[in-house]
């Protein structure tokens, strides 16, 4: 481009075709970042938007990237997303859905040719120490290039002068000007708004069933805060007085809230409330809610895919009316591997539960052109191919070559599918790391030429002594290195730097191939692949499940450090979970072992003491190290602990002692019942009271829980010689 004439001139004609349609458009500015700012300013002027806009990037005005959470239920009719301050796909997709029908997103980048190789600030996040971020692939980067140039809908106009493609300046034959759409702004309500207000009203108001929850889906820009909110109002005004909503974070609930209050003439509204004479509408976060004796009228969960299906399902089971809502493709996390999983669990636990999936977009006319092309750029709707029930055979196995993954687009989709639909949270962020993690390998399980399975590790370790010594006192925190960092610094285990091991950073299953070993074929393979490249470890770490610790310890795996809280986006506690390969690794699992063993009774007494007990059961498993039998005096205390001859706290420290070498040995714990071995552990070596203790056991009192203890003993005392 040599003025502005010819760009501004696209500039009219895009917006004259958005406005008429409801939509919105893409509009690319690739050069210099002198000169893409200078243009986006002239552009923003042409638009009648110099005053009301957003600005994603650095300067006077401008929000960074890490800030843009807070911009989520605002509208505007222009953003300027600049990536030359480098490209967050998380906070791209995020700021994308803040513009309106006839509005315009500009997207500010290097040349397109060399995006891949000019400076980007974001590669911080991914460079691997000791590499400087300059040496993080572009893969990545290349492929956004790519698919901007090959799209129809995004326009690109470049600095060097390349011709800029006609914007569309006619109305389709199947679309007119009635279509136009602007602000949501408190607008009608759309049909699927209205329904989902009406069932949700329905469902808590005392006409529906208890147990039996509205589940509320849409994609981002369907009004589903909206129509939360604006049930929550007509509740409270209907006579409800104690509504609680609950999600990952307070942000995810203001554009809720700000309806409810809306709704609500003369309420007052803080960052974490409605109040409306006497009633409210009250933020708690998902845990406050499981601890809380409290009862309210209803509880509502937004964004519930964020949310681990385990904290929902104790939820659920809490209380008796609530509400889930969730988005389906969205920046924060996908939720259809949520629905997979929950919707299962919503089968067994509820007597009927009703699905509402909001449809239409509130901010932009259907068939938007930008809301598909940033599901394409993210992969915001990857899914794995069809596996048919008949495919069989041997499956076949290869690591997959990084450079063909990013310009393959429907095997990365697939990859990328995969792994969407396997784990609970998956974001944008995910795919850069899966293309450009410099130590990150990705492999492919085909069963009849179908993808049924992927696996992706990263090497770590292997500093000399001076560093490993300068981690384990917490002065270097080498990044991209994430379990040497977490034994040495949080495992006590000096020497961990020092050895070299192989991480499963994420493993998936195609869930029409499940229950056939394909999750074993994979570890098996990543083992191998530790083996041949001469490493000492293999190891995992992840927020952890009772079921999913089995798994990995059926695998081999030895947890060797849990953590002490739960994580903020889980809702759990994680494990660090290693496999020796070397006589070296051999040592270091020894090692871990005996300190995470010898001080896990002391972890539950204090730290862990609201670790869910069947957690507790499988961490407490030892055949590898070999817990001390109880003496004499402690088999005397034990008979007359069951024979009801000595009360329990006179005989506390021979029950305890009996506790830890019966748990650790997995044969012996298979003889006591799964509620026989929770009571041990919620009294003996959690020292929960009694009557939380029962609470935890669906049990009346102490009596009873004396009654269990009690007979879990007399079932494994020695019988007497002769």
């Amino acid at each position: 481009m040599t003025g502005p004439e010819p760009l501004l001139g696209v500039v009219d004609r895009l917006l004259a075709a958005a406005r008429a349609r409801g939509h919105r458009r893409l509009l690319v500015l690739a050069g210099t970042a002198v000169w893409g700012r200078a243009e986006a300013r002239r552009v923003l002027q042409r638009c009648g938007a110099d005053e009301h806009h957003l600005w994603v990037g650095e300067g006077e005005g401008a929000r960074a990237a890490a800030e843009v959470w807070q911009e989520l239920g605002r509208e505007y009719p222009a953003l300027v997303f600049d990536a030359h301050c480098g490209f967050d796909p998380d906070a791209f997709g995020a700021v994308a859905g803040t513009v309106h029908g006839g509005g315009l997103l500009l997207l500010l980048t290097p040349p397109l040719a060399d995006w891949h190789r000019a400076p980007d600030p974001e590669r911080v996040r991914l460079a691997v120490h000791p590499l400087r971020p300059e040496q993080v692939p572009g893969r990545y980067l290349w492929r956004l290039a790519r698919l901007l140039r090959d799209s129809p809908d995004a326009w690109v106009v470049e600095q060097d002068g390349t011709a800029v493609p006609a914007a569309p300046d006619r109305l389709p034959p199947s679309q007119s000007a009635s279509a136009v759409v602007g602000p949501a702004g408190g607008g009608p309500l759309t049909p699927d708004q209205a329904q989902a207000v009406e069932a949700l009203v329905r469902s808590a108001s005392g006409r529906g069933h208890r147990r039996r929850p509205v589940v509320l889906t849409s994609d981002r820009g369907r009004g589903k805060s909206s129509a939360l909110g604006l049930a929550a109002a007509r509740l409270l005004r209907q006579g409800l007085a104690d509504i609680r909503v609950t999600a990952p974070a307070a942000e995810a609930v203001q554009p809720l809230l700000e309806h409810a209050a809306a709704g609500l003439p003369g309420s007052r509204r803080t960052r974490t409330a409605v109040e409306w004479r006497g009633r409210s509408l009250r933020f708690a976060v998902p845990r406050a809610l499981l601890d809380s004796s409290d009862t309210p009228d209803l509880v509502l969960v937004d964004e519930a895919a964020a949310i681990p299906t385990p904290v929902l399902a104790a939820l659920l089971r809490r209380h008796p009316r609530m509400a889930f809502a969730t988005t389906v493709h969205g920046y924060e996390g996908t939720g259809r591997g949520f629905a997979l999983r929950f919707n299962a669990l919503l089968d067994r636990e509820t007597r009927g539960w009703q699905a509402v999936r909001l449809q239409t977009p509130v901010r932009w006319s259907p068939g938007d052109p930008v809301e598909a092309l940033v599901f394409r750029l993210l992969l915001l709707d990857a899914e794995p191919g069809e596996v048919p029930p008949t495919a069989s055979g041997a499956p076949r196995w290869e690591w997959l070559v990084r450079d063909r993954l990013a310009a393959d687009e429907p095997l990365l989709t697939q990859v990328f599918g995969l792994l969407v639909q396997a784990h609970y949270r998956t974001r944008p962020l995910d795919l850069r790391h899966l293309l450009d993690g410099p130590n990150v390998r990705v492999g492919a399980l085909w069963l009849d030429g179908r993808l049924v399975g992927t696996l992706m590790v990263a090497e770590e370790g292997g500093f000399d002594a001076a560093f490993a010594e300068a981690v384990w006192r917490g002065r270097a925190r080498p990044m991209g290195h994430m379990l040497p960092e977490t034994l040495a610094a949080h495992c006590g285990l000096r020497q961990a730097p020092e050895r070299r091991g192989l991480r499963v950073v994420r493993i998936a299953v195609h869930p029409d191939a499940r229950r056939r070993g394909l999750g074993r074929r994979l570890l098996l393979e990543a083992l191998a692949d530790a083996r041949r490249r001469g490493l000492d470890y293999l190891g995992t770490a992840f927020g952890t499940t009772d079921e999913l610790l089995r798994f990995w310890q059926c695998e081999g795996l030895a947890p060797v450090r849990v953590s002490l809280r739960r994580g903020a986006a889980s809702g759990a506690h994680s494990v660090v979970m290693l496999r020796a390969v070397s006589a070296a690794g051999e040592s270091l699992l020894g090692r871990a072992r005996a300190r995470f063993l010898d001080g896990l009774p002391h972890l539950l007494a204090d730290p862990l003491r609201r670790l869910e007990p069947a957690l507790a059961d499988q961490l407490l498993r030892a055949p590898d190290q070999g817990a001390a039998p109880p003496v004499a005096d402690d088999w005397e205390d034990l008979r007359a602990f069951a024979a009801s001859e000595r009360i329990f706290e006179a005989c506390l420290p021979a029950l305890r002692r009996w506790t830890l070498w019966l748990l650790a040995d997995p044969e012996r714990a298979a003889r006591l019942t799964p509620a026989e071995r929770h009571a041990l552990i919620l009294r003996l070596l959690q020292h929960r009271d009694w009557s939380e203790t029962a609470r935890v056991l669906s049990l009346p009192g102490r009596r009873q829980v004396t009654g269990l203890l009690r007979e879990a003993v007399a079932g494994q005392l020695p019988k007497p010689l002769g």
